[in-house]
């Protein structure tokens, strides 16, 4: 059976590019990107890591050396974990952390693993808002009241949630973190807190309590784990071995949720409490505005990875208010890069680049987004800009409707503009639906005018550009004016890309080129060029040409297992070699009753910088005949 992608392999050449287990802090995952945080980031490793089959992009922000892979990240996150472990220490960092950076890596590394059990109660709660607009009385079926208190669950008990993720993060023992939060989510603090509210004093020893509720919190219970990592850590080395088992959860029980009571909950619910107020204030003051800030602004946050660090505001704003104003900008700004990416598709002639963008387009409808800005519009640099000009059009148009988010939404998207349906405010969800459909009309009629540098395919030859007899071979003339020629570096026969049974090749995420299954063992340079990688495995090789091109020779499918065996290299990284210099050779019959496919891409790795002709795109062909044009 056809493997689709080696997540374990992928997980291993990550983890081999970025120095190895002994460089590995620690590492979690999001929705689309593998996060590491590293002692140090060896030379060369972005780029390396960036060129690996399967990664889309690789971003260094927030203290995080972040792998952009896209939906399949799970798949390699559990690999990573397999290689690692998940709790996995590599030692203090070397590196000195901004207070920033180490703050938007631990959003990131508490919210990202629940973010899916987030987005399916968020998911429920608006299907049930349709349901009841659609018949009142639905609200009064014990079916309805049932699933009403499932979808409120993970936020009620969100403190219980972020215990687990947090003792991953902080790295302390995880039932005695969800020990701590659970007591504060406890029914009878609830009812005490309701007490004090209601003018009662109530003190723990000397000390006064406040009337904070604790659930849906995010604050408290993240500073509660990390007070409870350090002084876990400290009551262990304290204690005699033979009781420590017994008496450190007892003591860091009997002294992390009075202490949270006290100080570390009022405290930190007052800062997320003040940051959310900060922007309810700006959005009292001049929606238009924080409409328009958010609209045009979020997709350039979401690019450095650091959109966790938001959740606390928004939290705060559902626990006191029931709404928020930011997830209905948020919206639209997710919106406006989706439409974006179908402008991309709509407009390009190129094929590979239109099943691109259809693909990171279908993604961004359900609220993921990173695809669609890495792998098209940023790439392209006009559709990124008309996305957040539409996103910021359009949250600007809902602002003036007055609308809201009624219902936590983890992934805010198409899909989630439900969440701005309220009986008590029957414009809002219009308000959204408008300011949704104006970012989608925008942006794609932007894309369309203002374009993009259009890497088309030519399938043909010009009458300009005559085609070399096919016929026997020729010598390799030297580059063209009018372009560089390519010539075949093997013996055999040619077939289309798409046919290769590799993801990566098949969908051209490495470049477009063509293939060709070798009939001998023997692998010769294309055109004049500059060898720059020789794979360890000596399996592949890269080579520069003078007119800025990139070539990828890949000799077979996963070959890379070999580790070398039955290959043997020619020429050595730096050599500049001529066309139909003999690069490396290999043998055919060993490796074919190895069990692995010989097909062999010839890759323009750049390819969306030139105009690429495929001179002979089937049949038998030999080396130094002519096989593509590059111009």
């Amino acid at each position: 059976m056809a493997v689709i992608r080696d997540y374990k392999k992928l997980a291993g050449d990550i983890l081999r590019e970025a120095g190895g287990e002994e460089n590995i802090v620690s590492f979690t995952r999001c929705a689309t990107r593998l996060r590491l945080v590293l002692n140090e980031t060896p030379a060369g490793a972005k780029r390396a890591v960036q060129n690996l089959p399967g990664v889309i992009a690789v971003v260094e922000s927030g203290g995080q050396f972040q792998v952009v892979i896209g939906t399949h990240v799970a798949d390699v996150f559990s690999a990573m974990s397999g290689l690692l472990g998940e709790n996995h220490s590599g030692g203090e960092s070397k590196q000195k952390t901004r207070w920033l950076d180490a703050v938007i890596a631990t959003m990131s590394a508490v919210f990202a693993p629940i973010v899916y059990i987030l987005a399916a109660a968020g998911i429920l709660q608006g299907i049930l808002i349709v349901v009841g607009l659609i018949d009142e009385g639905i609200k009064t079926s014990g079916a309805y009241s049932i699933l009403n208190f499932m979808s409120w669950t993970p936020f009620a008990f969100l403190p219980a949630f972020i215990a687990i993720t947090a003792a991953r993060h902080f790295k302390c023992n995880p039932f005695i973190a969800l020990l701590c939060c659970c007591a504060l989510i406890n029914p009878e603090w609830t009812a005490m807190a309701g007490r004090i509210a209601n003018g009662e004093s109530i003190s723990f020893l000397f000390f006064p309590l406040s009337e904070t509720v604790y659930t849906s919190s995010v604050l408290p219970p993240l500073f509660l784990v990390w007070a409870l990592s350090w002084l876990e850590k400290r009551v262990e080395r304290l204690l005699p071995e033979v009781i420590s088992p017994l008496f450190t959860p007892l003591v860091c029980f009997v002294i992390i949720v009075p202490l949270t009571l006290i100080v570390i909950g009022p405290v930190t619910n007052w800062v997320a409490m003040t940051i959310a107020g900060g922007y309810n204030a700006l959005f009292d003051t001049a929606p238009a505005l924080a409409a328009a800030l958010i609209g045009g602004v979020w997709q350039i946050i979401v690019i450095f990875g650091v959109h966790w660090g938001i959740t606390p505001v928004i939290m705060a704003n559902f626990d006191t208010q029931g709404y928020d104003s930011f997830q209905a900008y948020q919206t639209i700004a997710v919106i406006g890069q989706m439409a974006a990416v179908f402008g991309v598709f709509l407009k390009t002639r190129n094929r590979a680049l239109k099943a691109t963008s259809l693909s990171a387009g279908v993604t961004a409808i359900f609220g993921i987004t990173e695809p669609a800005i890495y792998g098209v519009t940023l790439r392209f640099k006009k559709p990124f800009i008309c996305g957040c000009i539409g996103g910021a059009v359009g949250a600007v148009v809902a602002s003036l409707f007055g609308s809201l988010y009624y219902a936590y939404a983890a992934l805010p998207g198409l899909f989630t503009l439900v969440n701005a349906i309220s009986p008590d405010a029957p414009m809002s969800f219009i308000g959204e639906l408008a300011g949704s459909a104006t970012a989608i009309i925008l942006t794609i009629v932007m894309v369309q005018f203002v374009g993009f540098d259009d890497p088309v395919e030519e399938e043909t030859l010009t009458p300009a550009e005559p085609q070399q007899p096919a016929a026997a071979p020729t010598a390799a003339p030297a580059p063209a004016t009018s372009g560089l020629s390519l010539f075949s570096p093997l013996n055999g026969e040619v077939v289309a890309l798409e046919t290769v049974n590799d993801e990566a090749f098949s969908r051209k995420a490495l470049g477009d080129g063509l293939a060709i299954r070798p009939s001998t063992g023997q692998v010769v340079a294309p055109c004049d060029a500059r060898v720059e990688t020789l794979i360890a495995s000596h399996h592949a090789i890269g080579l520069s040409c003078d007119n800025g091109a990139e070539l990828l020779i890949h000799v077979g499918l996963n070959t890379v297992e070999l580790q070398g065996q039955h290959f043997r290299p020619l020429v050595k990284e730096g050599d500049v070699v001529k066309a139909g210099t003999p690069l490396l050779e290999f043998d055919r019959e060993a490796i074919e009753q190895a069990g692995y496919d010989l097909t062999t891409p010839v890759l323009v790795v750049n390819s969306d910088e030139f105009r690429l002709t495929k001179l002979h795109e089937t049949g038998d062909i030999r080396q130094q005949m002519p096989l593509m044009q590059l111009a």
